[in-house]
Parts: structure tokens; C-alpha cells; sequence
């Protein structure tokens, strides 16, 4: 692109940016269980409103909750967006981002929305690769850094299984044999399983989380649009978390109707018993700046979450035709509200934890934050507290800061994750660095 059309695209988005409806109600009334749902807003022009990227300057960071402390356990990484702790205190970073579609078709509106990306730090060409932190001598800071496997195809989510690291690249999830304490891993990825793709490939990051005898993976993929826009021809395996069966390589739909289901955590009920998995989803976008909260939810196994047809159980999306009256009688309501837009995506049970008593029992939630919504929502990590085995009150922030006072963006996070000594771990995908938090001394 020359410099005049790169001119004359940031003036539309920034003409784009001044359009749009203003939030009505606060955050906090999307929040939670029982969520203010206001009639949608449909507009010509959708609100488009973005924290245009500008990264932290020296010395700056993110301001942690009182009672916590924040530092650097790594930096100048490459778009760092998922994170997962092994077991001998090292930590994996996924540097990845969303994968060239030459062959995509154009529209105005993809055209739009990748230049909205653009402007929100989003468009960097992806490492492929995952990169193995280590701190040895434990003060909170990774002194060694090693490349553990590189030509990957965009991936995201990561888990261990006893020597056998399991790897959701955008379009397959592979296997590679993992050595404790290794540091390279040369060996070409074994694949377990292709996933969803293609040339719109509109929600490409692939999240996995193991079931705890290890028999089991479950995969996350997102939809193909943020409506069915593109046809339901195109959602096929999509909107989903499938259950992967290791031993005999099948699979099935484990929950769906998600439109884009991110984070995934183990939690033990109150009382004990099995363990039920939770997850973080984004939902859906242009029906205004108070809608569609973001939600967090146990995932109940064959349930109908709504997408494309309704939101937050059967209220129906009126631009999805034809509607279908017999699903969103199904259709499950979400656990708990995050609040609309605030995209959340990183998801770690506090399990563990070594932050203090407020955060023994609950869930963290990594915030990516907002583009369609204004005021900006998100740009930050929260608590979601527990009582009794159930999410309750409101979020609880854990660490701020992510936009500086003219709304921009120094920090984005994104995944989530405890660390050995229990501190908390946060990828920021702008700022190019890990964060750690922890309880202040």
C-alpha cells in the first residue's frame, strides 16, 4: 500500500471511529448473573471504536490491584498471546497471530476490519513459534530464553500430557515428544487432528486443554463470522468445542452454538467430586455499545449456547434468517456476564494461587478489549470470585493500566497462567512482554 492510500485508509477508519452509538449503561449492569440485556441497536455504520496500539514506554508497566506487585518476567517478545507452566517451572509462550489469507475473497467490509486490526496492533505478521522461558535462580524474571519449536502454522493453545506435548496450530492440532527440562525440540509435530480453517478462517486461534487422566483433549474454534454472514455452509465444525478421544482419534461436538470460545479451565466443585470445565466466549458484535455481554460458563456437555440465533439463552438475533425457534428453545444461558466487548480470552483457575485470600477461589480472566464499544471496555485482568462451587458479584480487577489517559493502547492481554511459586503469569500481545503478579512483600 503507498502512502497516500495508507493516509486515506486511516482517515476513513478514523471517520469510522467517530460514528457509532455511546454506551448507555455502565459496565457493571452487563455484568455478573444477571446481566442488563437492552434492546439491540442495529446502525448503517456499527460502532467502531479503537485503542489505537502504541506499546509501553521505558519503565512503564501495568498498575496491579493493591496488595499485588507487577514486574517483567520477560520482554521484547514477538506478539506473545498464550502461555502454559510446566511442571519443572518453565513456561511456554506461544508468538503468534493470525495467518496470511491471500486467497481470501475481498469485501469492503474485511477490508474495514482489517484495517481496524491494523490500528490495534493486530496485523503483525505471525512467529510460529513457541518459546520456552526459564528463571533458575527464582527472582521472578527468565533469564533464559530458548526458541523450543518454530515452524508452526499460527499457534495458540498448548498442553502437556505426560512426555507428550500436545500443540492446536490454527488449522491442525499436532503432537510432539517433550523431555523434561528440554530446551529445543527439533523433531517435526505428529498430527492428531485437523481443525476448522480455510480461507476466511475468521476466528483462527485454537485453545486446548487436556481432561486430567490424559485421555482427552478438548479444542476450541470459533466461528467463521460474527453472524453466520458468510452462510452456515461456512460454520461446518465451527462455533464448538470438540472432545478429542487420544486412543482412538475420534472426535465429536462437545458443547455448541459458542461463537468464539477461548480460555479453558478445570475446576474442582465445591464439596469435591469430578472436575467441570469453564471457558471464556466472545460474542457477538453491531448490535450496539451495551450489547452482547462476553460471558464465562461451565460447558455443559451437548449443550446449545445460542449463535448464531440467539445470545445470553433465547433472545433471538434478529438479522439471522432463518430463524430457528426450535434451537433457541435449547439454548443454554450463560453462567456469568463479563460485560459487552470486554474480549475475554486468557482463562486460569486459582488453584494454587500464592496472591492473597480474596483470590483463593475463582477464576482469572485475561480482557483483550474492546473495538465496538465506546467507551472501551476490557483492557484488563480480572477475578472472577466463587462462592459455593458458582461465580458471584462482580469482576475484580487484578491488573490495569493496559490504556494511558488518551485511550490508547500500551498493553493488550491475553492469556493467563499460574506459575510454579503460584504467581500469575499474563501474556500482553502489544506490549510484547509476560507480566508477572504477585503478592506484594
Amino acid at each position: 500500500m503507498t502512502l497516500r492510500r495508507l493516509s486515506a485508509a486511516l482517515l476513513l477508519v478514523a471517520a469510522l471511529a467517530a460514528c457509532g452509538d455511546l454506551a448507555t449503561l455502565p459496565l457493571a449492569a452487563g455484568s455478573g448473573t444477571q446481566p442488563v440485556l437492552p434492546p439491540p441497536q442495529q446502525r448503517l455504520i456499527p460502532t467502531v471504536h479503537v485503542a489505537p496500539a502504541i506499546g509501553w514506554a521505558p519503565g512503564a508497566a501495568p498498575v496491579p490491584a493493591p496488595g499485588l506487585q507487577v514486574a517483567a518476567f520477560a520482554r521484547g517478545l514477538d506478539h506473545p498471546r498464550w502461555l502454559l507452566a510446566l511442571p519443572n517451572g518453565d513456561v511456554l509462550v506461544a508468538e503468534t497471530n493470525a495467518p496470511a489469507h491471500p486467497d481470501a475473497a475481498w469485501s469492503l467490509k474485511r477490508w474495514i476490519a482489517g484495517l481496524v486490526m491494523q490500528r490495534a496492533g493486530a496485523t503483525v505478521p505471525s512467529a510460529d513459534r513457541i518459546t520456552l522461558l526459564r528463571d533458575a535462580d527464582g527472582d521472578g524474571v527468565a533469564e533464559t530464553r530458548t526458541v523450543l519449536i518454530e515452524g508452526l502454522h499460527s499457534p495458540f493453545g498448548m498442553a502437556l500430557v505426560g512426555d507428550q506435548l500436545y500443540v492446536a496450530n490454527t488449522d491442525a492440532v499436532l503432537r510432539f515428544t517433550y523431555a523434561r527440562g528440554a530446551t529445543r525440540i527439533t523433531a517435526p509435530g505428529v498430527p492428531v487432528a485437523a481443525l476448522p480453517a480455510g480461507a476466511i478462517n475468521h476466528h483462527w486461534t485454537k485453545n486446548l486443554i487436556a481432561s486430567a487422566d490424559g485421555r482427552k483433549l478438548y479444542v476450541t474454534v470459533g466461528s467463521n463470522s460474527n453472524v453466520a454472514e458468510n452462510g452456515l455452509a461456512a460454520e461446518a465444525g465451527r462455533a464448538t468445542i470438540l472432545e478429542m478421544d487420544l486412543a482412538s482419534g475420534t472426535q465429536r461436538p462437545y458443547a455448541t452454538g459458542l461463537r468464539n470460545p477461548n480460555g479453558l479451565a478445570w475446576r474442582t466443585p465445591a464439596g469435591g467430586g469430578a472436575a467441570v470445565l469453564w471457558t471464556v466466549v466472545n460474542e457477538r458484535d453491531e448490535l450496539g455499545s451495551d450489547l452482547v455481554p462476553d460471558y464465562l460458563s461451565a460447558v455443559q456437555d451437548g449443550g446449545f449456547y445460542g449463535w448464531p440465533y440467539s445470545y445470553h439463552g433465547r433472545h433471538v438475533d434478529p438479522r439471522v434468517l432463518p430463524a430457528r425457534p426450535d434451537l433457541v428453545n435449547t439454548a443454554i444461558v450463560p453462567d456469568y456476564a463479563m460485560g459487552p466487548h470486554v474480549a475475554p480470552l486468557g482463562l486460569a483457575a486459582s488453584a494454587g494461587t500464592t496472591l492473597p485470600a480474596a483470590f483463593a477461589d475463582g477464576l482469572f480472566v485475561g480482557l483483550h478489549g474492546s473495538w465496538n464499544r465506546r467507551p472501551h471496555s476490557g483492557y484488563q485482568v480480572v477475578f472472577v470470585p466463587f462462592v459455593d462451587g458458582r461465580p458471584t458479584g462482580l469482576p475484580v480487577e487484578v491488573l490495569g493500566g493496559f490504556l494511558d489517559g488518551q485511550g490508547q493502547a500500551q498493553g493488550r492481554p491475553v492469556g493467563v497462567a499460574l506459575d510454579r511459586g503460584g504467581a500469575l503469569l499474563v501474556a500482553d500481545d502489544v506490549g510484547n512482554a509476560v507480566w508477572r503478579v504477585s503478592a506484594r512483600r
